[in-house]
């Protein structure tokens, strides 16, 4: 069954060898792009579509013509956890975690 890869961790996939990958150079989770943008979340299932007649070869790798946001510094920010927060993402956590253990 041929098939398309759409994600984010460009090195990971392209170790493990798919036939065939469209990368997307976004936060991992939003593979096909922003949440609210249908039109870019289209066009690059769309674009994946075609990748599956372009494709030359096994371990075809392509990539998909969007930018996070206009932000070229949100890679730096991604996961970036201040160490004056720390303290207040844990008590987060845990009251997140209290929460769902909490029947239903």
């Amino acid at each position: 069954m041929p098939t398309v890869v759409i994600g984010s961790a460009l090195d990971i996939v392209e170790h493990c060898g798919v036939p065939r990958f469209l990368f997307s150079d976004f936060p991992l989770g939003n593979p096909c792009g922003h949440p609210w943008r249908p039109d870019m979340q289209r066009a690059i299932v769309e674009q994946g579509l075609r990748l599956l007649e372009s494709a030359t070869g096994p371990r075809t790798t392509a990539r998909a013509p969007f930018a996070w946001k206009d932000d070229p510094g949100w890679r730096a920010r991604y996961n970036h956890i201040d160490p004056a927060q720390r303290e207040a993402l844990l008590a987060r956590g845990e009251e997140r975690r209290r929460e769902r253990a909490k029947p239903s």
